[in-house]
């Protein structure tokens, strides 16, 4: 028998949908993301299979009410829009939507895919999140973006004028930035007004064509640049609610907390992951990363069953990004134990006293200083 809603310990934390779309018009030396440069993309076959893919995963998850759909990538602003219709029209065939889902779409701010942004509303995206990146040319250019800032501001304003909530993001700490230059930038950005910012520092990861050819800043920049993120956003009425994520009340994206709460998520599409609960099991889902061996469907997922350490595990890793940190109540009826008997040892003494954690009721939150050296923390509280 499949679990149905009613059974279901994460229904409170919600359901979400996200399809993952690998292809770009270029890759960004910095990605490491499943993204792919493709000269031709048969868009009637893609099409096909994702919506027979959704047919599949409903089959197998009755009864689930839709909190969120994400369409992510690579750059989903390269899909044709009937795509995009037809994907959350199946979705809403096969499972309830909730009178509040949330549908976000990303999207670059080249001025062809800004074009679409007309069409991708019609379709039922009401939240579009705009992979600014930078607000002046030069840094533009080193991050291999396709845009200038004059066609970002333009899209900023088309979005804010076409969707109902509209998120940008920026990276910082990038390679010759101040705290100075930073600041008076970030400034610029919050004169917009925007609603919601995504504000990453930029890390060199393995594989990327910034690996050994850039350097990443150092702590003590590194830290500064935190501090003056998280306080000017705050002042701007855009508090942190996430390590990386700011927004006005109410306006958190709904989405992403369904993966940091820990609740259930279906992946779709090549190099997606999934977690959710059938037959009373959690199960990790992945999806083939190569795009043309996906789209052949042979082999397409994977799955496993989560031992319950793997799900506290994965359930402190995600919920320690929150700033108002992991849910006892959740913790404790994912994992049958409360979150201060399984955290308890040295380790977690040790963080208590530093004042890198607290204990807000059954509640386990990093403060300021815990964010910014969460890894530190969390290998510290983690076996």
């Amino acid at each position: 028998m499949v679990a149905s809603a009613s059974h279901n310990p994460t229904s409170s934390r919600g359901f979400a949908v996200y399809l993952h779309w690998p292809f770009c018009l270029a890759k960004c030396p910095y990605c490491d993301f499943n993204s792919h440069v493709r000269d031709g993309v048969d868009q009637d076959a893609w099409r096909r299979a994702l919506l027979d893919e959704i047919d599949r995963a409903a089959a197998r998850l009755p009864g689930r009410e839709v909190g969120s759909i994400f369409f992510g990538g690579g750059t989903p602003s390269l899909m044709p829009a009937a795509t995009v219709a037809a994907i959350i029209d199946r979705i809403a065939g096969h499972w309830g939507m909730d009178g509040a889902v949330e549908i976000t779409l990303e999207a670059n701010p080249t001025s062809v895919e800004a074009g679409r942004f007309r069409a991708y509303a019609a379709a039922g995206v009401n939240r579009l999140s705009l992979g600014v990146q930078a607000l002046n040319d030069t840094d533009l250019r080193r991050l291999g973006r396709n845009h200038d800032a004059r066609e970002a501001m333009a899209a900023l304003s088309l979005a804010r004028d076409t969707f109902a909530r509209c998120n940008f993001d920026l990276i910082y700490a990038r390679p010759g930035q101040d705290e100075a230059s930073w600041r008076a930038e970030l400034s610029q950005a919050l004169e917009l007004g925007p609603s919601h910012l995504s504000l990453y520092q930029l890390s060199i990861e393995k594989g990327t064509a910034f690996d050994g050819t850039v350097q990443a800043a150092d702590g003590d920049l590194a830290a500064d640049l935190f501090e003056a993120t998280q306080q000017m956003c705050l002042d701007a009425g855009l508090p942190a609610y996430e390590i990386s994520n700011h927004a006005a009340l109410g306006q958190e994206c709904r989405h992403n907390l369904t993966y940091w709460r820990y609740g259930e998520y279906l992946g779709l599409g090549p190099g997606a992951h999934g977690r959710l609960l059938i037959d009373g099991e959690r199960l990790a889902t992945s999806q083939r990363t190569s795009p043309e061996k996906w789209l052949a469907g042979e082999g397409r997922a994977s799955e496993s069953v989560l031992s319950r350490e793997e799900r506290a595990t994965e359930m402190l890793m995600m919920g320690m990004r929150l700033t108002q940190g992991v849910n006892g109540g959740d913790f404790k009826a994912e994992v049958g134990m409360p979150l201060v008997d399984w955290l308890a040892g040295e380790g977690l003494d040790r963080l208590l006293a530093g004042g890198l954690l607290s204990w807000q009721g059954e509640n386990l939150a990093a403060s300021d200083a815990g964010l910014q050296v969460l890894n530190a923390v969390l290998a510290e509280l983690l076996p």
